[in-house]
């Protein structure tokens, strides 16, 4: 069972969210990875907006040929309601859960969604890295906060994101002449290292295949196509 330290409680009011977030970023480090990391597990969600259903999935793939080792998926119930900027509250607990379901512990982490590109540079990639005391990264499908330059349309060209002078992510492209996707380190890595993990998690997709697997995974946990891991 993969394990994380419980740093607050998740029955929190807006307000007390916005304070938490405040005080958790002060604990973000961002550096340059350790190891060399030879497993790499991807976490996406799913919900209706209005809805408290929540559908949390993780899978973990070995680095060098992108091989399924293992995937966890969970049926939930949000604790928190949708609150853009809040969202990893919302979100992490069900992750949390089906964290908990893993035998292997990945080396590294990669989120749908954002580490420092968030107003208060604490997106999910970040929140959830504490409490998973592993290198964590975010990439997403669109914008929170920041801008950018529009890359080179070659994939692999990047331009930095730009939120009050500070660069808090890169706008990356990870195929050719598509749009780009947006990364940005979590926590225990750098932007350097989280834009060459994502391009090196390349499946001839726009996303890469950590995130795109745990993303049709909680699809098919949606549709009942799959059951929830126990």
């Amino acid at each position: 069972m993969a394990h994380y330290q419980n740093l607050h409680d998740w029955n929190v009011s807006p307000a007390q969210a916005v304070t938490l977030q405040n005080q958790l970023r002060s604990q973000i480090r961002i550096e340059p990875l350790q190891t060399i990391p030879q497993t790499i597990a991807g976490c996406d969600i799913s919900f209706n907006k209005f809805e408290e259903t929540v559908y949390a999935g993780i899978v973990v793939l070995r680095l060098d040929t992108l091989e399924t080792i293992e995937e966890a998926g969970v049926v939930s119930t949000a604790p928190f309601p949708y609150i853009p900027g809040l969202l990893s509250f919302r979100e992490i607990p069900s992750l949390l859960e089906a964290w908990q379901k893993l035998k292997t512990e990945p080396d590294v982490v990669m989120f749908d969604g954002h580490g420092t590109a968030h107003p208060r540079r604490i997106g999910i990639a970040s929140h959830a890295g504490l409490f998973l005391n592993r290198p964590t990264f975010g990439c997403g499908k669109s914008v929170l906060v920041g801008k950018y330059d529009e890359p080179a349309l070659e994939r692999g060209s990047w331009s930095p994101m730009r939120h009050y002078g500070d660069v808090i992510g890169a706008a990356l492209r990870t195929k050719n002449k598509v749009n780009p996707v947006y990364v940005s380190p979590g926590h225990l890595i750098d932007l350097e290292t989280a834009i060459s993990l994502t391009l090196q998690c390349n499946g001839g997709y726009r996303l890469p295949e950590p995130t795109r697997r745990a993303h049709n995974l909680v699809n098919a946990l949606r549709r009942g196509e799959q059951a929830a891991s126990v």
